[in-house]
């Protein structure tokens, strides 16, 4: 916000005044690379009677949330093809809107989704001073009712959220993106709740969340794009983009879907955007963190991502990531045209992605991954970078980029892709206590079908005792999220455990079935059980004394000599536990029929 906050006569000379480096946002963001190119022909004349609040300011700004309500409200009122509705409630108790495009004018989502045309579904907003989506979506609404776009309906439906992260969006400001070029307003990237939307898939938390996957699971898009902006190194690339499965052959839980992403969605898009005079590139991140020719990662996201959560749901999703450090305008252009040509996309070869959801939901395989990792370079690419120097900076006292606003091409950098970091063998089923109400919650939101008991059963199942539980990062529990997360390796036993009525039974065996095992499998590194749904295990709750387990542990030591053996072998072998009483004690608790035998016990069984 401006620091200068005075009367009307006082706030038009500071606004004359011109600004110190140090009072300008945007100061000590690199020069700019110049750009011009045939999408600046989508921008409506001052007169035109749809022009977008953004495009009042010439692409510099975006509107509030109650300006761009009243813009939305106002064009969907004039045209029967659009059509307006509440899907949610943020945590502040604002209304999510969400616009329907048809050719037959669908009023609801339900409605929409039954009319047999694939639907694109696109979120701005999920980062809200990432807003380049929202904007772009309204020129696009305003020209598929009034710009001669309507053909674009003709096979297939256009589903927009303006803005996901409504909260956010109100937590505007000039300096709340200060790696970012544009707009002069910028929202916030977490919610009222200090929640961030874009590491929520899979736990849920939020009520935005919540209301999102209900609208994905009402609507059952063909399409899902998440419309984000870069932080970041700076490159020619005005507009990048992932999917999970990047490249031929790269792993995914959805390889069929990955497939039509890069045979049919890439090449359409990249055409689109260089006839519109942008520079398409993959979306990717530079190994060394700070530059990319030492080589790149393109990898498939955790599951809390939209993308990998689309990917393990059998949702194709596709990130959109405008660069920061391109002005306004020109990221705003390239996102209309990525969304117009998603849209001719999808229309042109809707039925075959169909086909490949289809495939990939019947799809069971009998090895799952539950995590991935960094793979080894098995690519190179040219890269379209930006010259830089170093120098040591008196501020930090240690080598510092200056980006120089020079195109430079980089030969051959090697490319990092991804591999399963744990295979599990595909389950019959888990079965999930009534104990945990949450955690059937979370699986009932997600769509995840299950079979609620009706009596108490006793069943002989797998279960896993945790072994070296670790908070994430390492060093001490801390707050991610809200939440307090661990990792965890796992000791796995049979036993017989009764499950009391109200419990659920979750079969793999359905077109979630991939999504549930990685919910439920506690090694897995975006399980629900790394989120922190069951941190009570973790706690122990009876103790003995010492002058109680001391004679018990002589008495131990005196009957058995393999025992002994055991304890005086570990003595030697650990000098700090043979120094520590307190551990040598409990070695022998460990060893009682007093130790609690529930102890690190992960609750949910597995039926092989």
């Amino acid at each position: 916000m401006s620091p200068c906050r005075l009367n009307a006569p006082a706030l038009l000379l500071c606004l004359l005044l011109p600004l110190t480096r140090a009072e300008d946002p945007q100061a000590f963001l690199p020069p700019v690379l110049p750009w011009q190119g045939a999408s600046e022909a989508l921008i409506a004349p001052p007169d035109h009677p749809w022009i977008t609040p953004s495009e009042r300011t010439g692409l510099t700004d975006s509107p509030d949330y109650d300006e761009t309500l009243a813009w939305l409200q106002k064009l969907c009122a004039a045209t029967p093809l659009l059509h307006l509705q509440e899907f949610g409630r943020t945590a502040a108790g604002r209304p999510l809107y969400v616009v329907l495009a048809s050719q037959e004018g669908a009023s609801t989502v339900a409605t929409l989704a039954a009319n047999g045309r694939p639907t694109l579904l696109a979120q701005a907003g999920i980062h809200s001073g990432e807003i380049d989506g929202k904007d772009a979506g309204l020129m696009l609404l305003r020209d598929l009712a009034f710009g001669g776009k309507a053909t674009l309906l003709a096979h297939a439906n256009f589903v927009l959220v303006p803005v996901f992260n409504a909260d956010g969006h109100e937590h505007r400001s000039a300096w709340n993106r200060p790696n970012q070029r544009g707009p002069v307003h910028q929202g916030w990237r977490t919610t009222a709740q200090n929640l961030n939307l874009n590491r929520d898939y899979m736990k849920a938390d939020a009520p935005e969340m919540q209301a999102m996957i209900g609208l994905l699971r009402a609507a059952d898009p063909a399409l899902y794009l998440d419309l984000h902006v870069t932080d970041g190194l700076d490159h020619q690339y005005d507009i990048t983009y992932a999917f999970e499965g990047w490249g031929e052959g790269a792993p995914a839980y959805s390889p069929g879907i990955a497939a039509w992403l890069n045979r049919r969605f890439r090449p359409a898009t990249d055409t689109a955007l260089v006839q519109g005079g942008h520079i398409p590139g993959p979306y990717y991140e530079p190994v060394n963190g700070r530059e990319p020719s030492g080589g790149i990662s393109i990898g498939n996201g955790a599951p809390r991502f939209s993308t990998g959560y689309g990917d393990l749901r059998h949702l194709p999703a596709v990130l959109l990531e405008t660069h920061s450090l391109k002005p306004y305008r020109q990221r705003v252009l390239g996102t209309y045209v990525f969304l117009e040509s998603a849209l001719r996309a999808l229309g042109e070869h809707g039925p075959e992605l169909q086909a490949a959801i289809a495939a990939d939901r019947a799809t069971r395989p009998e090895q799952v991954p539950v995590n991935w990792t960094d793979a080894d370079p098995t690519t190179a690419m040219d890269v379209l970078g930006v010259a830089y120097e170093e120098y040591v900076s008196p501020a930090s006292g240690a080598k510092e980029i200056r980006w120089l606003g020079r195109p430079q091409l980089l030969p051959g950098v090697p490319v990092r892709g991804s591999k399963a970091g744990l295979f599990l063998a595909r389950p019959r089923a888990y079965w999930v206590p009534v104990t945990k109400p949450e955690v059937i919650a979370r699986l009932k939101l997600h769509g995840i079908g299950f079979e609620t008991l009706t009596e108490a059963r006793t069943v002989s199942l797998e279960m896993c005792r945790l072994t070296g539980a670790k908070p994430q990062p390492s060093g001490g529990f801390h707050v991610f999220e809200t939440r307090y997360t661990l990792r965890t390796d796992v000791r796995r036993e049979t036993r017989t455990e009764t499950f009391p009525a109200g419990s659920v039974r979750v079969p793999t065996d359905q077109p979630l079935g991939d999504l549930a095992i990685v919910l439920l499998e506690p090694a897995a590194h975006d399980s629900l059980l790394a989120w922190g749904f069951f941190n009570e295990i973790l706690q122990r709750t009876e103790y003995i004394e010492g002058y109680v387990i001391a004679p018990l542990a002589e008495q131990m030591l005196a009957d058995d000599p393999a025992l002994k053996a055991e304890f005086e072998a570990k003595l030697a072998a650990e000098p700090a536990f043979a120094q520590n009483p307190a551990a040598r004690l409990q070695w022998f608790y460990e060893r009682t029929k007093f130790q609690d035998d529930r102890y690190l016990l992960y609750p949910v069984g597995i039926e092989r």
